[in-house]
């Protein structure tokens, strides 16, 4: 790493929303130091749902049922999400299904080492909570791709093969054992760790202490 640069490792899942508003925050924040503090952008894997069939489920049951509260109390957690998202500028549409994410975890990784894990990783999240489409189904994966600036045909065949399954369960072991167990969480330098979709001045904050002790 070039040392000049912040290293900030964003640890996330396509499926959760406050994954897209930190990382719309973020961005914010990142113009804002932008030509004063290089930084050097990368995500990591995590599955909220690791145990989720390739069919997916209905999101307001499941949701519900995972953290002990009823659809009402869902309908009203998702009304702030909405809220906080349009805040940092990340539109949240109907979202029906909950899928599996690790297809995308894979694509990912591969994306990170073309250069544009940003791209695609904004990508996904807009596909996911914007359009409710399935991040699992390789042919979303395929045009997310193109989108990103990758090659449509490549990450087909990785969508619909095991390719870097290996790598990406790596990166998780190594997350799990430093103690990440909620997501939206960014590492900066390897020493400061910033929890949640926090606001851009949080993360502007960070990042500037993270600079000034370098």
């Amino acid at each position: 790493m070039d040392k000049a640069s912040l290293d900030l490792a964003f640890v996330s899942d396509v499926a959760c929303p406050w994954c897209a508003i930190g990382l719309a925050s973020l961005e914010q924040a990142l113009a804002r130091v932008e030509g004063e503090i290089p930084v050097k952008l990368h995500f990591e894997p995590f599955e909220l749902n690791p145990d989720m069939g390739p069919e997916g489920t209905e999101t307001v049951p499941y949701l519900a049922a995972k953290y002990g509260i009823t659809p009402e109390q869902v309908a009203q957690n998702r009304a702030r999400i909405v809220e906080r998202g349009a805040a940092v500028g990340f539109a949240f549409g109907e979202r029906k299904h909950v899928w599996n994410t690790f297809a995308a975890h894979r694509l990912l990784h591969w994306a990170g080492l073309e250069g544009r894990g940003h791209e695609l990783k904004r990508a996904l999240l807009r596909a996911y909570h914007g359009e409710g489409r399935n991040p699992a189904a390789p042919e979303v994966l395929a045009e997310m791709a193109t989108e990103a600036g990758l090659d449509p045909a490549r990450a087909r065949a990785i969508a619909e093969g095991d390719e870097f399954t290996a790598e990406v369960r790596e990166r998780q072991r190594f997350w799990h054992e430093r103690g990440i167990t909620a997501v939206p969480t960014v590492i900066v330098n390897d020493r400061y760790v910033i929890q949640g979709g926090q606001p851009p001045e949080a993360f502007e904050q960070a990042i500037r202490q993270a600079a000034a002790s370098r």
